[in-house]
């Protein structure tokens, strides 16, 4: 399904409240499914742009509706690999519902490109002209929510030891290059678990198909890892995966299926002190 909206993810901060009206209206959701909740995974994965979905009072955005199926609305297969992977490795997965194109919660909503004007050369109208109260609805409505709920399951984990994995996906092509890797491992410096599944896919996939900081490198743009990861001193895995591995449902699993086996060895790696 798309949006991550499958029928065993929950919404934990239903009871709290109805959202904002500013923005999202009363019966539509709120930014973020959970799927199991305080698991006891050591792994607690995030899924950024795993949704597609446009508050009701933006309409579409200006945009028609095969361009919202694209990647640049969503991380084509994040929704389906989350769900399938928190299944297998009975861990947290929290998925952000709206997308990227309303507000991109891995960004500093500080930072103009974090409500996108253009993305792989279309033109988002219903992103121009925006006033300071437009921006702040889509902070304040999409993109806070999503992170307290990150912070909240973090802080109830208290000291359990935890890693944090943040899922995306990338497009085969862009700019006229065709991208060659299946898988990127992005990072800052060298933290453990994100060399241990670096070797391991590689080890699986060869060198030539696992990006070190490709097809992005992780910097000061990115926003949820050093947060919640960086920012509390835990090791963290952030992963893309090229969306044609993940066109379908058989693929999400798929993959699903590799990361759930190299993900805890990965782990045991370090405990053993080496793959």
């Amino acid at each position: 399904m798309a949006d991550g909206d499958r029928k065993h993810l929950t919404d934990s901060f239903r009871d709290s409240g109805a959202p904002s009206t500013r923005l999202l209206a009363a019966d539509e959701n709120p930014p973020f499914a959970v799927q199991n909740p305080g698991a006891a995974s050591p792994f607690l994965l995030v899924g950024d742009h795993a949704g597609r979905r446009i508050p009701r009072k933006l309409g579409q955005l200006g945009l028609g509706a095969a361009d919202l199926e694209r990647h640049i609305a969503c991380d084509i297969g994040v929704a389906g690999l989350g769900a399938a992977l928190s299944d297998a490795l009975g861990a947290c997965f929290i998925a952000q519902r709206y997308s990227r194109l309303v507000i991109d919660v891995n960004r500093d909503p500080a930072r103009s490109d974090s409500i996108c004007e253009r993305s792989d050369e279309i033109v988002v109208p219903g992103n121009l002209g925006l006033t300071p109260g437009d921006r702040a609805a889509r902070t304040t409505e999409v993109f806070a929510p999503y992170h307290a709920r990150i912070a909240a399951e973090l802080d109830a984990r208290g000291a359990r030891p935890t890693v944090v994995v943040a899922l995306h996906s990338f497009t085969p092509r862009m700019g006229g290059f065709d991208r060659p890797w299946r898988f990127g491992v992005l990072r800052m410096g060298k933290p453990p678990f994100s060399e241990a599944m670096l070797t391991r896919l590689r080890a699986e996939r060869g060198d030539g198909h696992v990006g070190d900081n490709e097809p992005y490198r992780m910097d000061e743009v990115d926003y949820t890892v050093p947060r919640h990861a960086i920012g509390r001193g835990l090791d963290y895995l952030e992963l893309e995966v090229r969306q044609d591995l993940m066109a379908d449902a058989a693929g999400e699993s798929a993959v699903a299926a590799l990361l759930a086996r190299l993900l805890p060895q990965a782990l045991d790696d370090l405990s053993s002190g080496g793959a």
